[in-house]
């Protein structure tokens, strides 16, 4: 008998269906952490063998490792966890795939419902708490209303602008017994219908101003890379067909790659010297799938002040929200790039960029991601072109947690393909990146995984090594190790004087040891010489490694564009003495 019919409509528990609708929806792996309101759900678990649960050491880290999941493969990631604190402790991850668009689905027990509302052991308004978190969320009261409700919640997850949902089910709907059906249509809320084709109109007002520009550039975000592999490739060939110079945000890495002639490197706060001055100084932006975010802007008056700007986002919301656009296109980018360049390849002229990439050559001439060896010290910058030099041509995936670690990784390792940079970028999740290397190992077992981690961020979710030994997933942490909340010193010094206010870290634990205590295996490098053995020593051992490399401790990380400033007001690592950065920085106001 097949799948299919194995589930036609029929009687089970509430717990049962949702086992069932996992698997009806090709879940293969959840993450999650038993409770007692979850509990008729984990004994469906134990009972079958299709869904594999992970088991993690905290809840947050099941949200992130979902979330890792998702991102690197481009299917939901699932987390289950228990009501009250279990459901809180999920609040930062999914407020993080919230803003960075990841598709997840928690399930959350609930204690029985004729409690809700009494402050019971271990109640909370989950649905409530999480409403300003997620795409959206429901409490099941009901038994026979709880297929559609699963059904739906993978519907609007995976749906126009991915996102987390919350299903909360209460301990006595997951005993009751009632009717299941697998997914249908009519699961789906009428009023939920993203729109996939752009306006014809507006693509073709694009494709004018495009064929008209003299100084245009392509400005790519995550969006691309959620819209799937075909965006991808349109995406490159958009690239290849016009010859225009692109860039990308912190989300949008791999969606073009690095070594491509046509790359200018990642914008914004920390990006290139050439990609910002090319975003302030074009004519005519072609923004795929970003959502114009403060770290990428600067300013918002003065950025790209002189350019006509064209918008193509699946999410209506994230037009004209932070930068008026000249031609908005709301549609998923796939189609709207293919519909884009149908216009563009039927029109022969081509405008002549010799002189706008003679000016983008001048701006690279600058290197602005140079800086000077040292052979006593590992500097950070080092340390991570040596990892991508032993990586590179490994079937390799990059997790971060938050910080300067996270800059200069995603200055320094350059990815050619999609789905291989797991990051948070909008809400900035210390914590996030080893967690999240647990979910990318997961569904990919035989590849190598590796969680380049700050000193202070990895203390976040330590604890997930035990999972990592648990699951024997060979996930590698990376630790720039200088010995400082390095982005937070980083900013006291430029903008409070130099007063390092509880930035220190003044009690790291060996972090060696501490790998060992887990089953892990540790291991420390503080000399440039020693740094690509450690690496390759990494690299050979199939167990969880922790590498703590040792940097220097008050390197910061440049090209920075001081906040408040434009594009073109941005340091360089020669121009960031005392003398500049304070004269940058007066009367400047913090971002972070």
């Amino acid at each position: 008998m097949s799948e299919t019919k194995k589930t036609e409509s029929r009687q089970m528990t509430g717990a049962a269906m949702v086992v069932q609708a996992l698997k009806d929806h090709g879940i293969q792996h959840i993450f999650g952490y038993p409770g007692g309101a979850v509990l008729p759900i984990y004994d469906e678990i134990f009972q079958q063998d299709t869904v594999q649960h992970i088991l993690v050491r905290h809840e947050q880290g099941a949200g992130h490792a979902a979330e890792g999941y998702a991102r690197s493969t481009g299917k939901p990631g699932v987390a289950l966890v228990t009501s009250g604190p279990g459901a809180t402790n999920m609040v930062t991850a999914l407020t993080d795939a919230l803003m960075d668009s990841i598709p997840l689905i928690c399930i959350t027990g609930q204690v029985p419902t004729h409690l809700i509302g009494n402050d019971a052991f271990q109640e909370c308004d989950t649905v409530g708490i999480t409403r300003p978190c997620t795409k959206h969320n429901w409490l099941v009261r009901d038994v026979n209303d709880l297929a559609k409700i699963l059904h739906e919640a993978f519907y609007v997850a995976t749906t126009g602008r991915p996102g987390p949902v919350v299903v909360d089910i209460p301990k006595d709907v997951q005993f009751a017994t009632g009717t299941y059906h697998p997914p249908r249509k009519n699961d789906v809320h009428v009023s939920y219908a993203p729109r996939v084709k752009g306006d014809a109109a507006q693509i073709r007002k694009a494709a004018a101003l495009l064929a008209s520009a003299k100084r245009p550039v392509i400005y790519s975000g995550g969006g691309v890379i959620n819209s799937g592999a075909e965006a991808t490739r349109l995406l490159r060939e958009l690239v290849g067909t016009t010859n225009f110079p692109i860039t990308s945000t912190l989300m949008g890495l791999g969606a073009y790659p690095a070594s491509g002639k046509n790359w200018l490197g990642m914008l914004g706060m920390h990006g290139t010297y050439e990609a910002n001055m090319a975003m302030h100084d074009c004519d005519v932006m072609l923004c795929v799938g970003a959502r114009f975010d403060d770290r990428v802007t600067g300013r918002p008056d003065a950025f790209s002040p002189n350019s006509k700007k064209i918008h193509i986002d699946i999410d209506p919301s994230s037009i004209n929200k932070n930068i008026r656009v000249d031609v908005p296109i709301i549609g998923d980018v796939a189609h709207v790039l293919a519909d884009l360049l149908d216009i563009l390849k039927a029109d022969a002229k081509r405008p002549d960029l010799k002189p706008w990439w003679a000016q983008i050559a001048k701006w690279r001439a600058r290197n602005s991601l140079a800086f000077k060896k040292n052979d006593d010290v590992i500097l950070p910058q080092y340390a991570i072109q040596r990892l991508y030099e032993q990586t590179r041509h490994l079937d390799t995936y990059i997790t971060t947690e938050v910080g300067q670690h996270q800059m200069w990784a995603a200055q320094f390792y350059g990815f050619e393909q999609p789905n291989r940079w797991m990051t948070s970028g909008g809400l900035g999740t210390m914590g996030y990146g080893f967690p999240a290397a647990i979910g990318v190992q997961v569904a990919h077992p035989d590849s190598l995984v590796v969680d380049i981690a700050g000193d202070a961020s990895i203390q976040m979710m330590l604890q997930e090594m035990s999972t990592a030994v648990q699951f024997n997933l060979p996930v590698k942490i990376f630790i720039l190790n200088n010995q400082y909340m390095g982005m937070v010193r980083q900013w006291q010094q430029l903008l409070h004087g130099n007063r390092l206010s509880n930035s220190y870290s003044e009690a790291l634990p060996d972090f060696v040891k501490l790998a060992e205590a887990y089953g892990g295996v540790g291991m420390q490098v503080t000399k440039p010489g020693d740094l690509d053995g450690a690496i390759e020593e990494m690299i050979k051992v199939k167990k969880p490694v922790l590498v703590d490399c040792h940097v220097a401790t008050l390197e910061n990380c440049f090209p920075m564009i001081p906040s408040g400033k434009a594009h073109n007001e941005m340091l360089l690592p020669a121009e960031a003495n005392d003398e500049a950065t304070a004269a940058a920085f007066a009367g400047g106001k913090a971002l972070v």
